[in-house]
Formats: C-alpha cells, structure tokens, sequence
C-alpha cells in the first residue's frame, strides 16, 4: 500500500479495501485522555512513522467538559500541541469520538437528551474529529419501559446525529477532510462492562438487520452519499474483561460473523474492549476483518504498573517510613476513598478484596483519579525523586524487569519518565504489529 500524500482519513479508506484484496492490514485506535499514554503514543508514531488514531467518549470529552474537564476543542487542540511536539504530521493524526450520542443524558426528556447529542456531535466535528462512532441506542428519560430501544428509533435517531454532522463540511471541498462513521451498537457502554462473565457474540442475522435499518434511516435524512462513509460497524466477536478475568478471542466462534460483513465490503467491524488479549488473538482479530482495534484501559493498566514498580523502588531507596518519599500508592488509596463514585457501583467484595480492586483491577477504575491534583503533585514528586537519585540495577530487574533488559542492551535509557513511556509502549506495539501498521509505514 502506498502512504505518500495519504491523509489519515484515506488510510482508513485504504485499509478497508485492502482487507478484501488480502491484505490483513488493520488500524488501532488509543481511547484514552492520560497525558502519559497520549505522549507514549505519539512517540511511537514519531518513531514508526505510522497513524496515530485517538479517540475520546461522549463521558470523558463533551461541551460540558466530561470527566476529563477537556472540551472536543481543548482536547483536540491538545493533541495538535502533542503532534508538534513529537513531529507527528497532522495529516497522519485521526481524531475520533467513541458513543457520540446522547449516553451521558440518558436520564433526562429524549428532547433534551438529543439536543445536547447534536450539540456534541457538532462541537466534535468542528474541533476536527474526522472518525465518529454514531450512538443513540440507549433509551432516554421518557421511552417507556421496555428493555431496548427500537432498532428503528435508534437508527433515526443515529441519522440525526449524522446529519448535524455533516452539516459542519457543507462548504469543505476536499473530500479527505469529510469524516468517515462507525454504526453499531453492541458494546460495553462507556466507562466499562464490569464483572459479568456473561458473553456472546454478536449474531450475524442481528448485524444485518442494523445495517439494513441505519442505511434506510440515512436515506430518509437525505443522506445517501454520507452512506459511503460508514465504514465499519461495531459488534462483539467474543472478547471482554473484568475486574479480574479476560475472556480471549475466538476465531471460530465468530467465524459466522467475520464471514457476513464480506456481504457488505468495504465495511470492516470495529471492536471495543480488546484490552489485554494476546499478540496472536489480536494478529487473528486482524485477519478476520475485525479491522479497527480498540484499547484503552490495558494502557492506563501499565501506566499504574510503571507507577507502582516506581513507587516500590522508591520505598527501597528511601525507606518506607521516609517523609521524603512521594507515598503515591498510599495516595492514590486516599484518593479513591474520598471519591468513590468511580469504582464503588463497580467493585464488590470483602474491605481487602476491594482494595486489591481499587489497585489492580483490570477495569482500571484508577484511571479516573490520575488527574486529581493530590496525584498529579504525587506522580510529579516521585519521578523527581527518582530522577535525581539513580536507580540500582538490581533494583530495576526486580521490579521492571523487561525494562532492565532493555537498559542493558542499550534499548532504553534509565530515566523515570522513559521507564513508564516503555511500559505503556509495549502495549501499543502489540496493537501495531497485529495491525501491521509499521509494516505498510516502511514499505
């Protein structure tokens, strides 16, 4: 495949022809808004020369600030300062919204819940999200009672949002610069699945049923052309975490499915919740057309993994009862309790089972205090200590033993902020390789 001159919006262009012509080439997508996932991941594409997708939800990034405090604007504006920062092209930059829609409204009128969706989807179309996963399957404040939403309804309402969208690029005339849409609807909803075990596949007759009705639902808004960039559709094929558990990829089991999306080619399927599969079920994910991989969490989980191997080394230099030592576990703990309103619905247990949770969860519910001043200052102090008093070799292949190996090959350099880049970097470059997005960079 032949990148020059290709913006990131073609790629994906690109790669969903390419999954028909038997090239197994795929895209990941980085759903976080951790500044030191983000920096990781703009150094690897600096690195690589590769694309580099983001994506934020309608919870963490929306006109009222999310729980991030980031605005569509504020957000991707930061990402532009990033891509200057580590000589990333714009042009190779794809910024995405995930559920946009009106989950964070659920609650209220479906008047009000809508009107704020557009108001969402509108402000991430002129902040230059490019790639929109349109999300109005929820039931609102007043539809009644049944269990799920009307296919129909939901599509009607997921056209809505499509065409205040596209009612941002009526005076764009570069087609690279129109945005490109993701439908579906059976997913973790934003923020996680929790503990249930229970699972299934997406059935594939369910898959062309919505792909029917939401293609009927853009003809009747008018939106006909705008059907060409629909993309790719999100579906479960079989993979989930919890809090304690991963439930890995299998190919047969969704073979019916990686078979049915061939009827509706280019179309490729998109996958949440890919956290911390394995190489080769990601390589296979690939090749079974689940094309548009999504992680988030597994990397706010190795940024917490780098913290605390830190923190522990920390302990040992300084001593456990030292006043000068950053205590981030211990405040991050403190952290969590004061505010429990982002693990509590989703832990359960005995006082010690959840404080296990509350730390080592694969659900990551720590990822949503990071931000929290008390933390910042603690992360800020510990890479300071770190820095200024080196760390013993030994200590390092105790703690951060991949790490080790890397410094002693001359890989990595031993400094803090390296040491938790490389961590959450290996990460993304299982998503890379399954993706084979450094191989069609170098061809």
């Amino acid at each position: 495949m032949e990148l020059s001159g290709i913006s990131g919006i073609g790629y994906i262009h690109e790669l969903c022809q390419a999954q028909y012509s038997g090239q197994p080439i795929g895209i990941f997508s980085v759903c976080s808004s951790n500044e030191h996932v983000l920096r990781s991941a703009f150094q690897l594409a600096s690195q690589t020369g590769t694309y580099l997708l983001i994506e934020s939800t309608c919870n963490q990034v929306n006109q009222f600030g999310g729980y991030s405090g980031m605005t569509p604007s504020t957000f991707s504006g930061y990402l532009r300062v990033l891509a200057g920062e580590y000589n990333v092209s714009t042009d190779r930059l794809i910024i995405g919204g995930d559920h946009i829609g009106p989950y964070p409204w659920r609650n209220e009128p479906v008047s009000l819940a809508m009107e704020k969706a557009i108001s969402l989807v509108r402000e991430c179309a002129k902040a230059g999200y490019r790639k929109l996963h349109l999300d109005a399957s929820m039931k609102l404040g007043d539809d009644g009672h049944d269990v799920l939403l009307d296919l129909e309804l939901a599509s009607s309402r997921a056209a809505h949002l499509c065409a205040a969208s596209e009612e941002t690029f009526t005076n764009s005339t570069s087609q690279d610069s129109y945005p490109v849409y993701v439908i579906g609807t059976e997913v973790p909803l934003p923020g996680g699945a929790g503990n249930d075990r229970g699972l299934s596949v997406t059935q594939s007759d369910h898959v062309s049923q919505m792909i029917t009705s939401m293609k009927d639902a853009f003809w009747n808004h008018n939106l006909e052309a705008v059907w060409e960039r629909v993309i790719a559709v999100v579906v479960q094929p079989g993979v989930e975490f919890g809090n304690d558990y991963v439930v890995p990829y299998d190919t047969e089991k969704a073979k019916s499915l990686s078979d049915l999306i061939i009827d509706f080619a280019p179309m490729v399927y998109e996958v949440h919740s890919t956290d911390y599969q394995l190489q080769r079920a990601l390589n296979t994910m690939v090749e079974d057309h689940f094309a548009i991989l999504k992680v988030g969490p597994a990397l706010t989980f190795a940024f917490r993994e780098a913290l605390f191997d830190l923190a522990m080394m920390e302990d040992e230099i300084f001593g456990k009862g030292s006043s000068d030592r950053s205590d981030l576990i211990g405040a991050l703990e403190k952290e969590m309790l004061a505010l429990p309103g982002y693990w509590k619905p989703y832990y359960s247990g005995t006082e010690l089972q959840m404080n296990l949770l509350r730390k080592y969860s694969y659900s990551d519910r720590a990822r949503y205090y990071w931000h929290r001043p008390r933390l910042h200052a603690a992360i800020e102090k510990l890479i300071n200590n770190m820095r200024q008093n080196e760390i013993p070799d030994s200590l390092l292949s105790q703690f951060m033993p991949e790490q080790y190996e890397r410094i002693r090959h001359g890989i990595l350099i031993k400094e803090p902020e390296s040491l938790v880049a490389d961590k959450i970097k290996s990460v993304l470059k299982d998503y890379m390789e399954a993706s084979r997005m450094d191989q069609v960079a170098n061809e």
